[in-house]
């Protein structure tokens, strides 16, 4: 027998020399797999909790109603940011209860410095939480480098409110500010078609105008005014302060810093708004004597919250026995379709609110609804199925978040009950269309359109071509017939007739006192408050309370747990120039945004754009 050739044995010990490296690659694969089930399901490494520790309350990021959807390669290969990053209220609402009647709960420690937005009406809802904790005799402290508007709110309930000696307070009030296209179109040659029933639907505004009409600065500035009221007063209220105090720090401010010798710290102490000035280790003293027990490091013990409401909380899998009330989540825009969490999908809410009501022991359904609106086909899909929910006897309980607005008040109009908690902003009924045309950019460019087709109306909604006047005008009534469809159902919802609706809506937008004043909602309160109201219609005495969403699959199932792992881990927090980065670029982002959502099949819309300009 005779030997292989040279050539023939090097390339023979090339193939094996790979696949031993395809098999070691395949193993070290497999191993990697089972170490990651392991870490998503079983691990994690969660250490024994301490017997004595104070619960963190240290979020990270945006607090929401629901999260949206994450990619969990994102989230192993990308370091997260705070600007990334979203926290769920009911997280926060649940650990603080958890807390105030757990005997290794010592005290609650606020650090607020990585909170980029929670929002007032959140806040109404996490204080309830807050004052509860506190009457059970528990200390509450915040401490943090440099509080923000929004950190402060929530910093303002806590018995001791501590500042870096180089810190200070950045109180400045609200305001609604938004860009105006009328001048950069026409220069652009871009023809913008809307279409509008509402006198204040100031959507046009926005592409006919270089500023905001006198109009709606009036409407507008109203429920600002309500709105910050609300929060000037719950601040001198926890702060013990003379009413107007607030109104003063920020209105005088620049005086009272130079006064203070440009010290923000020395400034927010003389003003009331802070109790101490520590730096970290003093700060760290103090709360160590404060929760009466320190770590191998010598840092205050401490549950982080979400951690600890992780351990607390039953299991997700379990199912919940007996009777119960079901509570869904909606929060996002109102696109058609099925959606990921994070926006509101028509088909898929809809399924989810008729998979529910058929759920053995669902009593009564609180629908959280926190959306500034979206497409008109969508929103109809939505308040139908909840109307076949209450056909079949299941009341149905509306908690409106921070904006319920427009479309949001759409599918909202026909429950059982609306609540909304004192600072929601809602209403805005109305409908608009917009198409933008560019064929006088195109021109401009020296391109031309021309062809033909089958009918009048064929190629008319190219966005190259002049619109068709036959297509405006049928938007233009697709427009009206929807505005009056809305109006009666709002009529027939809220026992009103058409005539009354009208003078309610034309796209006006109502603070939720105004809302109650006008009986547009039945009741100022927090989730909690309209779960009571559901298992009440329900009568119910003894119950439970799910939270429902969209069943996952293994693999969706997996995937989530991934990426919470992941997120957990807090695998670095990102560059300053990465969070810099986006927070110049976020109205360029939010424009292409709401671009993207506009994806109503007949180009209707009910949507409340100035509802979410609130800073």
């Amino acid at each position: 027998m005779s030997k292989p050739s040279r050539l023939r044995r090097i390339l023979s010990a090339i193939w094996n020399g790979i696949t031993r490296v395809r098999l070691a690659l395949s193993n070290i694969l497999f191993l990697l797999l089972l170490v990651l089930i392991y870490f998503v399901y079983m691990g994690g490494g969660e250490e024994p909790p301490p017997e004595k520790a104070a619960l963190l309350l240290n979020p990270m990021g945006t607090v929401v109603d629901q999260r949206s959807q994450v990619d969990p390669l994102a989230a192993l290969l990308v370091e997260p940011t705070p600007a990334e990053h979203e926290v769920l209220l009911r997280d926060v609402i649940d650990a603080i209860d958890y807390a105030r009647d757990d005997p290794a709960v010592s005290a609650l420690v606020m650090e607020l410095d990585q909170l980029l937005y929670v929002g007032l009406s959140r806040v109404q809802e996490i204080a309830v939480a807050l004052e509860e904790f506190k009457a059970s005799g528990k200390p509450v402290v915040a401490v943090g480098d440099f509080y923000t508007q929004g950190q402060y709110l929530l910093a303002s309930y806590a018995d001791t409110v501590i500042v870096h000696p180089y810190g200070g307070v950045a109180l400045e009030g609200f305001s609604s500010y938004r860009n105006y296209f009328r001048d950069a179109l026409e220069k652009l040659s871009v023809n913008v078609h809307v279409f509008k029933a509402g006198d204040f639907k100031s959507i046009a505004e926005a592409f006919l105008r270089d500023d905001m009409s006198p109009a709606e600065k009036e409407i507008t500035e109203r429920w600002l005014q309500v709105l910050w009221g609300q929060y000037a007063a719950a601040v001198e209220a926890q702060r013990d302060l003379v009413p107007g105090s607030i109104n003063d720090y920020v209105n005088n401010y620049v005086g009272g810093l130079a006064a203070a010798g440009g010290d923000t710290a020395a400034l927010a102490l003389e003003a009331g708004l802070v109790d101490e000035l520590l730096n970290r280790d003093e700060a760290n003293d103090f709360l160590v004597e404060t929760v009466g027990a320190s770590n191998e490091e010598g840092l205050y013990e401490a549950f982080a919250f979400e951690s600890y409401v992780k351990r607390k909380r039953p299991h997700p899998l379990l199912p919940v026995a007996g009777e119960r009330v079901a509570v869904i989540t909606a929060e996002g825009d109102i696109v058609p379709g099925d959606q990921p969490p994070g926006t509101i999908g028509g088909e898929s809410l809809a399924r989810l609110l008729r998979d529910t009501a058929e759920s053995e022991g669902v009593a009564a359904i609180v629908l959280r609804v926190n959306t500034g609106g979206g497409s008109v086909f969508a929103s109809e899909v939505i308040r139908q199925q909840l109307l076949a929910t209450r056909a079949k006897g299941i009341p149905v309980v509306v908690s409106m978040g921070a904006i319920a607005a427009s479309g949001g008040y759409y599918i909202a109009a026909q429950a059982d009950e609306i609540w909304a908690t004192p600072a929601t902003i809602t209403g805005s009924i109305g409908v608009f269309a917009a198409i933008p045309t560019f064929e006088n950019l195109l021109e401009r460019m020296g391109i031309y359109t021309d062809g033909v087709g089958t009918t009048e109306l064929a190629g008319s909604l190219r966005l190259d071509r002049p619109l068709n006047p036959q297509v405006a005008e049928a938007l233009a009534s697709g427009v009206a017939f929807s505005y009056r469809q809305f109006i009666e159902l709002v009529a027939e919802g809220r026992d009103m007739t058409p005539e009354q609706v009208d003078g309610l809506a034309q796209g006006r937008i109502w603070s939720a006192p105004d809302a109650l004043d006008k009986g547009l909602i039945d009741g100022l309160g927090s989730l909690r408050d309209a779960i009571a109201a559901a298992a009440a219609r329900a009568d119910l005495e003894s119950y439970e309370v799910e939270y429902v969403a969209e069943p996952l699959s293994p693999r969706e199932l997996f995937l989530q747990q991934l990426a919470e792992r992941t997120g957990a881990l807090g695998l670095g927090q990102g560059t300053g120039l990465h969070g810099a980065l986006a927070n110049w670029l976020a109205p360029v982002a939010d424009a292409f945004s709401e671009l993207a959502s506009l994806r109503d099949p007949r180009h209707l819309y009910v949507r409340c754009l100035e509802c979410g300009l609130i800073r």
